[in-house]
């Protein structure tokens, strides 16, 4: 539903959320993955991101972009959880459950290694990498997602990939090759 737009006569906002999830679930649910790195978690904060976007549809008339404001509540509930361990973002070249898995065995080193090298980072650092390169968004708009400024979001990915080619510099060679 565009929001600009009357909305349909017999229309409700809980069909209009219907309708949202059903279109979007699924991104939505792979952003929640990528944030988490863990099914059960992201299954939670997905969860509990509906429920709020739920709570305020009624007044997101006024929203451009719904999916956007969404994706906005997920990354400040991310913010909200006490265990830092919650936030695990796993970069890959294409989603999970498209890739070819030649060798399983070292798919799962390379996850062991990301995990632990990612668990290094704090919330913030992660946050900005995935706005920077998994949403592909320019450093001025993941300035205004994350709430700080650009030197901000320049100094938290710097400092992020520092950390990670002094902890895991295999993570580098497998990038590069």
């Amino acid at each position: 539903m565009t929001p600009s737009k009357e909305r349909p006569a017999g229309v409700t906002d809980a069909d209009s959320f219907r309708e949202f999830v059903a279109a979007r679930g699924l991104a939505l649910s792979r952003t929640a993955y990528l944030l988490t790195g863990d099914h059960g978690e992201a299954e939670e904060l997905l969860q509990e991101t509906l429920v709020k976007a739920a709570a305020r549809w009624r007044k997101l008339t006024h929203v451009a972009d719904h999916e956007a404001y969404v994706r906005k509540i997920m990354l400040n509930q991310l913010r909200t959880w006490r265990r830092p361990r919650r936030l695990v973002i796993l970069p890959t070249a294409e989603l999970p459950e498209t890739r070819d898995h030649e060798d399983p065995a070292a798919e799962t080193d390379l996850k062991i290694v990301l995990r632990k090298a990612l668990g290094v980072l704090t919330a913030k650092q992660r946050i900005a990498l995935y706005l920077t390169f998994y949403e592909d968004l320019p450093e001025a708009e993941v300035a205004v997602r994350m709430g700080c400024s650009v030197g901000t979001v320049k100094r938290h990915k710097h400092d992020a990939l520092k950390r990670l080619k002094r902890v895991a510099p295999q993570l580098l060679e497998r990038v590069h090759s």
